[in-house]
């Protein structure tokens, strides 16, 4: 998957500042204790003190000044980029899938264990009854973690077995059988005007609805009608009733199918 040693890299690189910062900071403060405690058991004049004091102070505060903005900065750079990783996660699923790839499937894919064949059966039995579901609805419906499910489609879809894809912020799944024309149907889902002829045909049964019919009940031009019925007649989601002149529409298996997945997608 795309990104995924870059996530990684980033919060290698994330961490290590965060360390390195708090290691400064109590570096700092051990030093600055040690020197207190030494100063106060040294014996010397109170003129040599006062120039010692003078010169030694001004140079151990400036070092001082110099290492605490380096370790204060390390820390906002380190604590910002985890932050930064967290609030992608929240706005975005395919960021987040990203990211539990990245940072959680290493750990999980070291504790295999003999329920990982049942999930991953399960997650098969799912997505070839539900194509096209996306990542939070598949976890939610199976009751897995985040990371466990992100791990398992990794697993599946490197093995050829599923085929994922973008959809705005969402990725969605499906098995790597599914027909073409089915594949088309879920990833390009009939929408809009479309959409809504398709559930008016659906309500109508095997009695089917005439082109000025449909434009009543949605409220739409005869000729904006007409160009969707010739789409949908196309795209073989609708046939003619009757071999008359002007015939009453009704829907194809295809058709059902579509306004089926347009259902569940939107789910």
């Amino acid at each position: 998957m795309r990104g995924v040693l870059l996530i990684r890299v980033f919060c290698l690189f994330a961490v290590t500042c965060l360390i390195s910062g708090c290691v400064i900071n109590f570096s700092n403060s051990y030093l600055e204790s040690e020197s207190s405690s030494f100063d106060d058991t040294l014996e010397m004049s109170i003129e040599e003190a006062d120039a010692e004091e003078r010169t030694i102070g001004f140079e151990k505060n400036s070092d001082q000044y110099d290492s605490n903005d380096i370790s204060v900065g390390l820390i906002i750079l380190g604590a910002g980029g985890i932050s930064s990783l967290f609030l992608g996660s929240l706005f975005s699923e395919v960021f987040k899938i990203i990211v539990l790839v990245s940072l959680l499937t290493p750990l999980i894919s070291k504790s295999k264990n003999s329920e990982d064949l049942l999930s991953r059966g399960r997650l098969l039995g799912y997505l070839e009854a539900n194509a096209g579901i996306h990542f939070s609805a598949l976890r939610d419906s199976l009751g897995l973690a985040n990371g466990v499910t992100a791990y398992h489609l990794q697993v599946l879809e490197s093995n050829g077995k599923i085929i994922s894809w973008k959809d705005g912020k969402l990725r969605r799944y499906a098995v790597s059988e599914i027909s073409k024309s089915k594949l088309d149907s879920i990833r390009n889902p009939v929408m809009g005007t479309r959409l809504a002829i398709l559930e008016v045909l659906s309500n109508s049964g095997k009695i089917g609805l005439s082109n000025s019919e449909i434009s009543k009940k949605l409220s739409i031009s005869r000729q904006l009608m007409s160009y969707h019925i010739s789409d949908l007649k196309q795209s073989d989601y609708i046939n003619a009733a009757s071999k008359s002149r002007r015939p009453k529409w009704i829907l194809t298996d295809s058709g059902n199918d579509a306004l089926n997945s347009s259902y569940s997608l939107n789910n």
